[in-house]
């Protein structure tokens, strides 16, 4: 009866227990509180389709159009300049760039001067005798002989025998001799071709000077040229007498080239074509790095937007009663931040800044601040 009793009550405490247990836990229900839906809000842009010009950014740095490397062709001492040859020093047309000591060179010209002179004037009796009708244009070149100017050109006859007789005394070889000798005797002194200014130089007052030594570099500072390397996809769009707008870094300073050379070969490693811009400005210097804008082509029926805003490469997102769709489009040019698509319809209600996490079927709110963005004449 013991065990019988002991069994019975064992049982009704573990009975309690779970009939307790069961209604502690139906007593511990909570209430799910409802997840309020979060609508984000957008800015959009309202399509309206144009022409949109495309724009080739280039960069590169301003080179001279000319430039006149300094080189001596004879041997000297460097005796004087019009003004201090010194780099930075600026020349008139037609000043004295470089002067070399030709005082020995000079003797030897002045020599074959007075050889030619004295051969044409043992011609004098036979011309007198043998060919009167030559005589006198002769005798008129000996008397307007200058020693100290360059040596005139020989007289011309319309007879042969005459033509004949001083060819055969030697007097063409000895007029010829002079000629070469002052011509040679020229390059002992550099006259500046154009308004420049020195940007090297290399010798000093008193230097010897050797043939084939570099003395300077002389350039023109009224106008320069800008080397730009454009993609060859674009080479062909591009023509010579184009205008193209150059600006500075800072993009403080703008100025307008004009396309002038267009070479005709690409480089193979990079697939550019070399582009030259020329450009005339009083602020501008050689080495000046300057950014272009080169306008290629226009495409009609296009749209410019943000790169952001491009879903897949081929993608955007549109707005249909403030739910955002996938709409196809056609990228037709890639700048750094921008891309011009076509196959927008007008009036579509497009994304104009990027949503983090965007999808299809996503709930929207439109801002009210956002406006129409008309991209007839981008910026960029």
């Amino acid at each position: 009866m013991r065990k019988l009793l002991l069994f019975a009550i064992g049982a009704v405490i573990i009975l309690a227990a779970v009939f307790g247990a069961y209604l502690i836990v139906k007593s511990n229900k909570k209430t799910k509180p409802e997840v309020a839906k979060v609508v984000k809000t957008v800015f959009v842009d309202t399509v309206k389709n144009s022409t949109v010009p495309i724009t080739i950014p280039a960069n590169g740095n301003l080179i001279a159009k000319d430039r006149l490397e300094l080189y001596s062709e004879v041997q000297g001492v460097f005796e004087n300049s019009s003004e201090d040859f010194k780099a930075g020093q600026p020349y008139k047309k037609g000043q004295l760039l470089i002067r070399i000591n030709s005082s020995e060179y000079y003797a030897s010209v002045q020599s074959a001067k007075s050889d030619l002179y004295n051969l044409i004037t043992s011609l004098m009796p036979d011309l007198r005798l043998d060919y009167p009708e030559a005589f006198p244009v002769w005798e008129a070149y000996l008397r307007n002989f200058d020693m100290n100017n360059s040596t005139a050109e020989l007289p011309k006859s319309d007879i042969e025998k005459v033509n004949y007789f001083i060819t055969g005394r030697g007097v063409q070889s000895a007029y010829y001799n002079v000629k070469n000798l002052e011509q040679r005797l020229s390059k002992y002194r550099i006259y500046a071709p154009y308004d420049g200014i020195l940007t090297e130089a290399l010798v000093n007052k008193g230097t010897l000077v050797r043939p084939g030594q570099k003395l300077g570099e002389f350039i023109d500072t009224s106008i320069y040229e800008l080397e730009l390397a454009i993609s060859r996809t674009f080479s062909d769009l591009l023509q010579i007498g184009e205008n193209v707008t150059l600006n500075t870094i800072n993009k403080q300073t703008n100025y307008t080239g004009t396309v002038s050379r267009i070479n005709g070969r690409i480089d193979q490693a990079t697939q550019t074509v070399t582009v030259f811009v020329e450009v005339k400005g009083k602020d501008l210097k050689e080495g000046m790095y300057l950014e272009a804008q080169l306008e290629a082509k226009e495409i009609p029926d296009a749209y410019k937007i943000s790169r952001k805003l491009l879903v897949d490469q081929s993608e955007i997102f549109i707005i249909k009663d403030s739910i955002l769709d996938i709409l196809d489009v056609e990228p037709v040019y890639f700048s750094p931040k921008k891309v011009v698509v076509k196959g927008i319809p007008d009036n579509t209600v497009i994304l104009s800044k990027s949503v983090p996490g965007a999808y299809a079927g996503m709930l929207v709110k439109v801002n009210k601040e956002s406006k129409t963005t008309d991209v007839s004449n981008p910026t960029e």
